[in-house]
C-alpha cells in the first residue's frame, strides 16, 4: 500500500531559534574544551591592538575564544536569551545585528585598547544584541519591539555599566563599540523595513 506523505510542517519558530542558538553556544563551549584539553593557546589569536594579525583574523575569531569556563559562562546566558529573542522577532535582523556588532566591537578594540593586550570573548556581541533590542524598541515603531526593549531593560539594564572602564581586565571597549554597533544595526534594519514598506 502506498500512502501519501504527510504534509511537511516547518519547525516551530521557537524550536528553530533554540536549535540555532543551542548550536552556536555548543560551538563556543567546544572551542573552549578543545583549548583546555589540548592547550593551543588559542587566545593568542584574539584581538591584538593595531597589529595586522590582531585585525584579521583577530576581530573575526575573538568572539569564539574565551579565557576560561567562567568567562564563557558569564556570556552564555545573556547571549542565548537575547539571541533567541532576536531570532524569534526577526531572523534577518538578528544576522545583521550579529555582523555589525562583531565588526564594530572588534574594530573598536583594535583601535582603542592598550597596546600589548589581547582581547577575546563574545561580550562585544552580547552588548551588540543588547543595544539592538533596545534600539529596535525606538526605531521599529511597533508595540512588540517596544515591550521587548522594556523587558530587556528590566532584566539586563545593569549591563549598561559595562561600557564604562570599571576593571582593567574587562574590555569596556568591546562592550561600548558592540553596543553602538547594535544600535547602528537596528537603524539599518528599521530603514530597510520602511523602504520595503514604501515600495
Amino acid at each position: 500500500m502506498t500512502l501519501p506523505a504527510p504534509p511537511h510542517r516547518p519547525p516551530h519558530p521557537l524550536r528553530r531559534a533554540l536549535t540555532l542558538w543551542g548550536a552556536l553556544i555548543a560551538l563556543l563551549w567546544a572551542v573552549l574544551a578543545a583549548d583546555l584539553l589540548h592547550p593551543a593557546h588559542l587566545i593568542a589569536w584574539g584581538i591584538t591592538p593595531r597589529t595586522l594579525d590582531g585585525l584579521l583574523p583577530g576581530i573575526l575569531i575573538a568572539p569564539f575564544l574565551h579565557a576560561d569556563a567562567a568567562h564563557l559562562a558569564a556570556n552564555t546566558v545573556p547571549l542565548t536569551v537575547m539571541g533567541v529573542i532576536c531570532a524569534l522577532r526577526d531572523r534577518a535582523g538578528m544576522w545583521t545585528a550579529l555582523a555589525v556588532s562583531l565588526l564594530a566591537s572588534g574594530l573598536g578594540v583594535w583601535l582603542t585598547s592598550p597596546a600589548h593586550s589581547v582581547t577575546v570573548g563574545a561580550s562585544g556581541v552580547v552588548f551588540g544584541l543588547f543595544g539592538y533590542l533596545l534600539a529596535r524598541g525606538l526605531f521599529m515603531r511597533k508595540l512588540g519591539d517596544f515591550l521587548i526593549a522594556l523587558l530587556i531593560v528590566l532584566v539586563y539594564g545593569s549591563l549598561i555599566w559595562g561600557v564604562l572602564p570599571t576593571s582593567p581586565f574587562v574590555s569596556w571597549q568591546a562592550h561600548l563599540f558592540g553596543f553602538l554597533g547594535g544600535i547602528a544595526a537596528a537603524v539599518l534594519v528599521a530603514r530597510s523595513r520602511r523602504a520595503k514598506a514604501a515600495e
